[in-house]
């Protein structure tokens, strides 16, 4: 039986409110600590099914050891809808800014890192006196709403939207997470990135110590946790518990009173500073703090911690910087009205395709992109080549994540839901097509089959990164190296397979040499290219990766 103060909002949604862990009452008052909510009406719990162990084959350096790759079987399960492209990392977004309704500002900095992760969204807020979460899967603008909002009163929150990469896409893997220490105080944590040593510090934890996460994040915030259980204050804590982590981490921690940001040591993503007129902001990409108003003030460098309260702007060190921005952020994560090194994304993506039209020239009539992510690097393309640019391909902007399984005639539609060719512009047409990078291929090959049934004359691939032969372990959500297309395939084979009549990839140099001149001018030196050439800066536990890693026991099902 539901709480009766809760009843009203309740008969509003349609929804039961179950609270984890077990609320405290404070002056007879009930005080929900997590909010979860089900639908009675529609929603029904899959039970998941572990993945059995696969043999390994391929490898790369990573940080000094070898690293195996999964083979072509092993398959993540996608929705038909979802992009060629590599699948984005997270979104995280924090704010301490008293008397602001901070829970919306959070709302709106989510809703401009949307592009990040669409599984699930998620905020934090504190009063002061009291932390309080809510989270559910489904896009921001699905989980929440005015009268959501409208619960969540405080001066200070977090937020975080999410695609998965340890553990699986579920609700307990939602985030903000949350736990209590042992003096009673609550710990808040949203986490963009992935660790690659989870399998390690899992192990140093009691093994029930969750309600059934199974995410590297809920590892890091037990661990902070712990450190509190002396009464140790947050700051000390996380400057306790970072060094314990390798891999990628860009955070955003909240306890009852202060905002925390924190940066791995090789910065591999990024994490912004904002100033709102009476607060401060802490953000993935600037284009969040355009979005609600806040001036941007730096980046969190490498290896830092800074903490946002009453006192102002503070900053601590935990270890020293080595820089490793990922190259993919410039590619195509970022928006591109975003800044990062100092540089415009827009203007750094202009120089790729600047620079690809110098070393992969072509007689054309048309430059056109593959929205979204290739416009701008089109652009630059056509600038330095002297070929026109032009739309040949509209998106369908409101084709989304979705729990509706498609049917037989939309599988065999495909990109077609997602994409269309404007006929009249391309037809008889000579095409440049402009694109930020070939996954799988299988996306590709539909687009030029899309194009010449529209009646292209030839189709020329031009793609703004070189060719994709390792998985990221970093954040991003890769497919296994027997997936890549150019793992196994050369130019002119990949070319053949997606029925194009010529394909170049940009060369690493000129891509390195176009992000670096981004992140020099924020004094940074390096950048991570792992993906294209199995150089992994960071050491990786080989058998400890992957969704499934901390995923519960079940048995199988039994056949029916």
């Amino acid at each position: 039986m539901p709480p009766p103060n809760r009843r009203r909002f309740i008969r509003r949604r349609n929804f039961f409110i179950q609270v984890s862990p077990p609320a405290r009452s404070i002056r007879g008052r009930f005080r929900p600590v997590i909010i979860r909510t089900v639908d009675l009406l529609y929603r029904k719990r899959r039970k998941a099914v572990p993945r059995k162990a696969l043999p390994l084959n391929g490898r790369a350096t990573a940080g000094g050891t070898t690293l195996e790759a999964l083979p072509p079987k092993f398959h993540s399960r996608r929705s038909m809808l979802d992009a060629e492209s590599p699948r984005e990392a997270c979104g995280v977004f924090g704010v301490w800014a008293p008397g602001e309704r901070v829970a919306n500002l959070v709302f709106y900095g989510l809703y401009a890192l949307q592009h990040r992760g669409q599984e699930s969204a998620g905020i934090a807020v504190s009063d002061g006196d009291s932390l309080l979460v809510y989270k559910d899967m489904g896009l921001v603008s699905q989980v929440f709403d005015e009268t959501t909002l409208a619960t969540l009163q405080g001066h200070l929150a977090i937020g975080h939207t999410r695609y998965s990469t340890t553990g699986s896409s579920r609700w307990e893997n939602a985030q903000p997470t949350f736990k209590t220490t042992a003096h009673g105080g609550g710990i808040a944590l949203a986490h963009n990135g992935n660790l690659t040593n989870t399998g390690a510090l899992a192990a140093t934890l009691p093994r029930q110590r969750n309600g059934g996460a199974s995410s590297d994040t809920d590892v890091m915030t037990e661990l902070l946790a712990a450190e509190r259980a002396a009464e140790v204050p947050l700051e000390d804590a996380i400057l306790r518990v970072m060094p314990r982590l390798q891999g990628a981490y860009s955070l955003v921690i909240m306890d009852e009173h202060t905002l925390y940001g924190v940066r791995d040591p090789n910065g591999v993503r990024p994490l912004a500073i904002g100033k709102l007129p009476a607060g401060w902001v802490v953000a993935s990409e600037t284009a969040a703090l355009d979005i609600v108003g806040a001036s941007f003030v730096r980046e969190v460098e490498p290896g830092e911690v800074v903490m946002l309260d009453e006192t102002g702007l503070r900053s601590r060190r935990f270890a020293e910087a080595t820089p490793n921005l990922c190259v993919f952020e410039y590619v195509y994560l970022a928006r591109p009205d975003s800044t990062m090194g100092g540089r415009s994304v827009h203007q750094v993506r202009r120089s790729l395709g600047a620079a690809l039209a110098r070393e992969a020239p072509v007689e054309a009539d048309l430059v056109i992109p593959v929205p979204d992510t290739a416009v701008s690097a089109a652009a630059g393309y056509a600038e330095a080549s002297g070929i026109p640019f032009g739309e040949g391909l509209i998106k369908n902007r409101y084709v989304g994540r979705t729990f509706i399984q498609p049917s037989q005639t939309m599988r065999q539609l495909g990109i077609r839901i997602k994409l269309n060719p404007l006929r009249e512009t391309i037809r008889g047409e000579r095409l440049v097509v402009v694109d930020d990078s070939i996954v799988r291929g299988n996306t590709t090959k539909a687009i030029v089959t899309m194009l010449r049934e529209a009646g292209a004359a030839e189709v020329h691939l031009r793609i703004t990164s070189p060719p994709v032969r390792w998985p990221c372990f970093y954040g991003i959500d890769m497919p296994t190296r027997g997936e890549l297309i150019a793992s196994g395939l050369l130019s002119d084979e990949v070319a053949a397979y997606t029925g194009a009549d010529s394909l170049a990839y940009l060369s690493l140099e000129a891509l390195v040499e176009a992000s670096s001149a981004a992140t020099r001018t924020a004094g940074a030196q390096g950048l991570c290219s792992a993906c294209f050439t199995g150089d992994y800066p960071i050491p990786i536990d080989t058998g400890s990766q992957g969704k499934s890693l901390l995923e519960p026991e079940r048995p199988l099902p039994k056949p029916s």
